[in-house]
């Protein structure tokens, strides 16, 4: 009988040891600012934080195990702009992803992009709920949306489209959304850059040269950056070459704002080294691209 109690717990450690190395797929950071909001009691900002960080990290996402240390880095960092009663606050959210290079410790960004138009009601100790094939509400329909979108370009960053899964699932949260007038979800509103035409462009057969250029990016030029740089420079040549030709195609396509606000300071340091040629080559196509950015690119030149 002890003899079966030993195996008994041995067993379970294993099991837990196992548990416990497959985490779920984010490893996500939520930091709530409530400085422009007038209010004695900012425990529910704290509150958020918390609820947020448990909704994101603690739900599983997708039926892939994730072990510990390749749970996908991100941060949300929220602004509260104003909460014209009490539950209901309008936000403005930064949402940052980024995955690992191989062999190094670097980590390359594959998101950052700010979201200006989030209206949602929260009380704290409020449960989240959300469901895939109906809309819960806006707060947990926004980061469902927003973790939708994390997976799918980190998938895109490991093979080619990867990420369709995941980009079908937030095109969902999109078409629930439409039932309810909040800002944000809907094609004919003034903002270009807002959730439907984000993963509109994400879904659109005639941007998938930047979607394939994630899995070049990163699969085959970062993660072998550090055996032939010149080589990786060629191959980020490529992507930048075909988002240039999106561009010419749909000047206002918010997928190549996104990719170039993602990776300006990486395509500097890249392309800071190596020939002259080829920063030249750089240089012009990153300031055709996105012209605002013109000097930043010159660095590269420098």
């Amino acid at each position: 009988m002890k003899l079966l109690k030993d195996y008994s717990l041995v067993f379970v450690l294993l099991f837990l040891l196992i548990y416990k190395g497959h985490g779920q797929e984010l490893n996500c950071t939520v930091i709530v600012n409530s400085e422009k909001v007038r209010s004695t009691d900012r425990s529910v900002f704290d509150d958020m934080e918390t609820s947020f960080e448990q909704f994101l990290n603690t739900r599983r996402w997708t039926n892939d195990q994730f072990k510990v240390h390749e749970r996908i880095e991100c941060n949300l960092n929220i602004i509260i702009e104003d909460a014209p009663r009490i539950g209901s606050y309008s936000a403005s959210i930064q949402i940052q992803a980024a995955r690992p290079v191989y062999g190094s410790n670097y980590e390359s960004i594959i998101l950052n992009f700010a979201d200006r138009d989030w209206q949602f009601e929260y009380i704290e100790s409020q449960p989240l709920d959300f469901s895939e094939n109906a809309i819960n509400s806006n707060l947990t329909s926004m980061l469902a949306f927003y973790t939708y979108l994390i997976l799918g370009l980190d998938y895109d960053s490991f093979s080619d489209l990867g990420g369709t899964t995941y980009f079908q699932k937030a095109y969902t949260v999109v078409n629930n959304a439409q039932q309810i007038n909040r800002p944000g979800w809907k094609s004919n509103e003034n903002n270009m850059r807002n959730r439907y035409w984000l993963i509109e462009n994400l879904t659109n057969k005639r941007m998938e040269p930047i979607r394939k250029g994630y899995y070049t990016y990163h699969r085959l030029a970062m993660d072998t950056y550090y055996e032939d740089q010149d080589a990786s420079r060629q191959k980020i040549l490529k992507v930048l070459q075909d988002v240039k030709t999106i561009k010419d195609q749909s000047p206002a396509s918010v997928l190549v704002i996104a990719f170039i606000d993602a990776k300006t300071n990486e395509l500097i340091n890249i392309y800071s080294d190596g020939s002259m040629q080829v920063r030249q080559q750089a240089f012009t196509l990153l300031s055709q691209i996105n012209p605002s950015r013109r000097d930043e690119f010159s660095r590269i030149l420098n």
